[in-house]
Parts: C-alpha cells; structure tokens; sequence
C-alpha cells in the first residue's frame, strides 16, 4: 500500500471549456463547485492536492495553483506542469469535470499499483481515461520531451509509459462520466 504523504492530488482545471461555454470546475453541482467534489474525493488518500489553472479564480479553494509551464499545448502539458512541481512519487491526476468520482474508484488505482507500472488509468466503458490515473514523477521526463517535440496528446504521451488499465464494472462506471455540455450536466442534476 503507497502511504498518502507519497501521493500527491493534481486536478486540472485549465481547459477552454467552449462545449460547456463556462468553466467547468466553477459549475455547481448538488450545493459545491465540481473542482469542490474532486477534492473532496481525493482528499482522504493524498497528502497534498495542486491545481494546474491559469484561471486565479480556482485559488479561493485555498490549494497551491500552478499555471502551465507550457503554455497552448493541451492536456499533455497540464500532466507535465503537475508532476513537475510536485514534490511526491505519486499523483493522482484528475480533471475537473468528473464531479461524480469517488475516492472508492480512486483507491481502486493506487490498490493496482504494482512496480513494472509508471501509469495506471482507469478503463470505463471501453476507454481508458488518463485524466482519472495514477502517475509516477517520472513520467515527467518523458512528457517534457514529447511536448518538446510538439506533442499534445495525452494519449500518446501515456502510451510511452509503462501503462496499466483498471476496468470498472458497470455499475462504477458513472463514477467516471465526464460532464462537458449542457445536456450532460441537466442528465446528472435531475
């Protein structure tokens, strides 16, 4: 088991949001901002939460907040700028607009970690999701290098790593549902 004080939380909160037409980690969900939920959830298992934002807005939730090192260059970059100022071998990467994550799914990630892996991702209905994954510092490394090269992906940038995948089971499955229109946030509110 990987003791907290070695995990460090990092939540993402720079995207452009344009389906959604506001930012998303400020939208209230059930009486909290969705970046409020996300915190909440992976409070209990690390020992410190950044935020990666250029958007000042997010420093009235009282976390360090950290703007791209990187700038225009996507989620690739956001991941890159978090293992860079975290001070922890591990890091449980998350952005914020997956209000309905709990730390049960989030503990299932740091339970599969095993030595051979560098990245462990969430599967769920079929897709792999690195902005719900366990991280170690060094991927740092290789993420600077690709974005030196021009590369944005997320993607691609975890499939360089050593990369594990935890399947959700059905009914966990809307713990990872990322709210990014309107319509999909009128679904989880009713």
């Amino acid at each position: 088991m990987i003791d907290k004080k070695n995990i460090t939380g990092i939540i993402l909160a720079g995207g452009k949001s344009s389906r959604m037409g506001t930012d998303k980690g400020l939208i209230m969900f059930k009486g909290m901002p969705f970046f409020q939920h996300i915190a909440n959830a992976l409070h209990p298992l690390v020992g410190e939460i950044i935020v990666i934002s250029n958007h000042s807005a997010y420093d009235i939730f009282g976390f360090k907040r950290f703007e791209d090192l990187i700038k225009n260059a996507g989620p690739l970059a956001g991941v890159y700028t978090g293992l860079k100022h975290s001070k922890t071998e591990f890091n449980l990467v998350l952005s914020c607009d997956v209000p309905l994550i709990n730390t049960g799914t989030l503990n299932k990630l740091i339970d599969s970690y095993d030595n051979n892996s560098e990245v462990i991702q969430i599967e769920s209905k079929g897709k792999t999701m690195p902005l719900i994954a366990l991280y170690k510092k060094q991927c740092e490394y290789h993420f600077f290098k690709l974005l030196q090269e021009g590369e944005r992906r997320l993607q691609y940038g975890v499939n360089q790593c050593k990369v594990k995948s935890v399947s959700l089971d059905a009914e966990n499955d809307v713990f990872t549902n990322n709210i990014n229109t309107p319509e999909q946030l009128k679904a989880i509110r009713q």
